[in-house]
C-alpha cells in the first residue's frame, strides 16, 4: 500500500501532533521549532537528476550547475542522451555524473507510476539506477512523492540530530536509526522535518539541500 500522502501543511501538523503525543522529545523540538516546512518538490526525472548534480558538493556548487543545466536544456532524458561529454563538462558535472545522468535518462522509469507504487518497491526500482542510492531514494519518495511513513536513516543531519536529542552516546548508525524510526511510525517522514528542523536550530546550519 502507499499509504498516507503528505499534500499541506495541515498533514505535517497532523503527523507533528501525533509525534508530540507519542514522544515527548518531539513535542520539545516543536516549542523550539515552530510548525515544521512541508518540503514538497515536484516529481520526474528533473527532480532525481537534480539530486544526482547535489551528490558531493555544496549546495550552493549545486544550485550553479543546475542552473547552467537548466540554461543549457539538459533536463530531459532525450536532451541527456543526445548531448557530448563536452556541453554536460560546461555546465559542471564531472565524468561519473554524466556517466550517471546518462544511466537515468536511459532508465526508462515510469515517473506518473511511481505515485501509484507503494514505497518499498519505488525504492528499489530507483536504486537500480547507477548513481542513485537508497538515500537519495528515499528522499524522493519522502519530498517529491509525498510519503508520510518513509525514513531516510542514512543521513548524517538525522543521525546528529538523534543523537543530541535522545542524548545517545555517539551517532546512531544507519540500521539503529532505521530501528528507531520504526516507533515514529506512521509519521516517519514528519519525524525526519522535526529531526532536520531541530539539527538546524542545535548546529544553525542547513541539514539537506
Amino acid at each position: 500500500m502507499v499509504g498516507r500522502i503528505i499534500e499541506t501543511e495541515d498533514c505535517v501538523a497532523e503527523g507533528a501532533d501525533y509525534l508530540a503525543r507519542v514522544e515527548p522529545r518531539f513535542a520539545h523540538v516543536l516549542t523550539l521549532t515552530g510548525p515544521l516546512p512541508l518540503r514538497r518538490r515536484p516529481d520526474g526525472f528533473a527532480a532525481l537528476l537534480s539530486a544526482i548534480v547535489s551528490q558531493q558538493v555544496s549546495v550552493a556548487a549545486a544550485e550553479a550547475i543546475w542552473g547552467r543545466m537548466q540554461a543549457a536544456g539538459l533536463t530531459e532524458p532525450a536532451a541527456i542522451l543526445a548531448a557530448e561529454d563536452e556541453a554536460m563538462r560546461a555546465c559542471g558535472l564531472s565524468r561519473q555524473k554524466i556517466r550517471y545522468a546518462r544511466a537515468l535518462a536511459a532508465a526508462g522509469i515510469d515517473f506518473p507510476a511511481l505515485r501509484t507504487t507503494p514505497t518499498d518497491q519505488v525504492v528499489t526500482r530507483l536504486v537500480e539506477v547507477p548513481g542513485i542510492g537508497r538515500w537519495t531514494a528515499e528522499i524522493y519518495a519522502m519530498f517529491s512523492l509525498g510519503r508520510a511513513d518513509v525514513f531516510a536513516p542514512a543521513d548524517l543531519a538525522l543521525q546528529e540530530s538523534a543523537r543530541m536529542l535522545f542524548d545517545l552516546p555517539e551517532r546512531p548508525r544507519e540500521r539503529a536509526l532505521r530501528t528507531m524510526a520504526e516507533d515514529w511510525a506512521p509519521w516517519r517522514a514528519v519525524a525526519a522535518r522535526a529531526l532536520w528542523a531541530y539539527y538546524r536550530v542545535a548546529k544553525d546550519r542547513e541539514g539537506i539541500r
